[in-house]
């Protein structure tokens, strides 16, 4: 199958983040295994999804990760011109679902994946796809904790994510968390009796938001833009009719900070500002969604330059959105992204990826792989 192919196989599942992913990891394991790849597959703690890991060469040898998840962000935008998860060709270009992000990515590893095995390779190259990375990279950490069992401790890990084929050394870290603040309902002509769950919440958000003002001050990072870490709600909701005292009230915060910062430790004078409501009869409850670390490679490291070799260019410093590199450079392993696509044409409809960005990354991967058979 040609890297076009793969990619139709790939965007035909609807693997939409938080829902099963067995169809679509029961198709590149076996599409790996046919060629002669060991293949591993583990579910998650919810039962339902799991991350692949494969290894073409020998596991005993360091070789390195070609990493990138399998989910995908809903496509029920009204403005698509065709089935988002048919792919669409128009001259050079396909339009589907993940083409961009990054489903692209995850088609040239598995289009390399024969030569790569015809190669001999002294050093390995592992496939680690993971599941509901756009939840917070949520499956990641449970394939990140076998690797001890996988394989000897890896180089480095390439994270694909839509770069325009140009290596990034850098990206904020992010933390993401639910509150939720119970008070006692009761009739609006009488707010007095009840305890308005809208009204402390209008607290909380008001007193985060003053305090995520006062990031901008640093410490900060002249690699991005914005140049400091940021704070914000996204969503908020409350209450059930204008005459009722709401009894409750839900909002959704992130935060992403520079990385060397912790943005769950930065969370947490917004959460003790939510928990000093219970002192005046409210209950609260903190969730937290997601978190990872930021992204910082030293331009002079080893990995860095391998990029570099294989794509021509130099190594872009830092980008705005997260991926899983973070986590893997947590545990000890040097990683950095460079994958086809634009990080623009993702998450929107219409979303699509250049043939020559397909085959540039095919390359990539497949000239790797002859620098580990030398």
């Amino acid at each position: 199958m040609n890297v076009e192919d793969i990619l139709a196989s790939l965007v035909a599942f609807p693997s939409v983040v938080g829902t099963p992913n067995g169809e679509i990891v029961s198709w590149i394991r076996s599409y790996c295994a046919a060629h002669g790849a060991e293949v591993s597959v583990f579910a998650g703690p919810e039962g339902d999804r799991a991350n692949l890991f494969a290894t073409i060469g020998p596991r005993e040898a360091r070789g390195y990760i070609l990493s990138g998840h399998m989910d995908v962000v809903p496509a029920g935008e009204a403005e698509w011109l065709s089935d988002p998860f048919a792919l669409r060709r128009d001259g050079t270009r396909f339009y589907g679902r993940g083409t961009s992000d990054m489903k692209g990515f995850l088609a040239c590893a598995l289009a390399a994946v024969p030569r790569l095995a015809a190669m001999k390779l002294k050093y390995p190259v592992h496939l680690a796809f993971s599941y509901d990375e756009e939840a917070g990279a949520r499956g990641v950490p449970h394939l990140i904790a076998k690797l001890p069992e996988l394989c000897e401790t890896p180089r480095g890990a390439i994270i694909g994510e839509p770069s325009g084929m140009q290596a990034v050394r850098g990206h904020k870290g992010k933390a993401a968390a639910r509150v939720e603040i119970i008070g006692r309902s009761g009739h609006s002509s009488r707010p007095e009796l009840g305890l308005n769950a809208v009204h402390a919440m209008a607290e909380v958000v008001t007193g985060a938001v003053t305090y995520g003002e006062t990031l901008a001050a640093g410490p900060g990072h002249p690699d991005f833009e914005p140049s400091f870490s940021t704070l914000q709600f996204g969503t908020i909701t409350g209450g059930q009719a204008v005459n009722i005292v709401p009894d409750r009230c839900c909002a959704e915060i992130e935060l992403r900070a520079v990385p060397g910062l912790s943005a769950a430790q930065l969370l947490e004078p917004v959460k003790a500002k939510a928990f000093a409501l219970r002192e005046g009869g409210f209950d609260v409850i903190w969730q937290d969604l997601s978190a990872y670390p930021g992204l910082s490679l030293a331009e002079d490291s080893a990995l860095a330059g391998l990029l570099v070799a294989l794509t021509g260019r130099q190594t872009r410093a830092a980008v705005s959105y997260g991926t899983e590199a973070g986590l893997f450079q947590e545990t000890g392993i040097d990683a950095i992204i460079c994958g086809p696509g634009d990080i623009a044409r993702a998450h929107r409809p219409n979303e699509y990826i250049e043939a020559d960005e397909l085959a540039a990354c095919q390359k990539m991967i497949e000239d790797l792989g002859v620098q580990l058979a030398a």
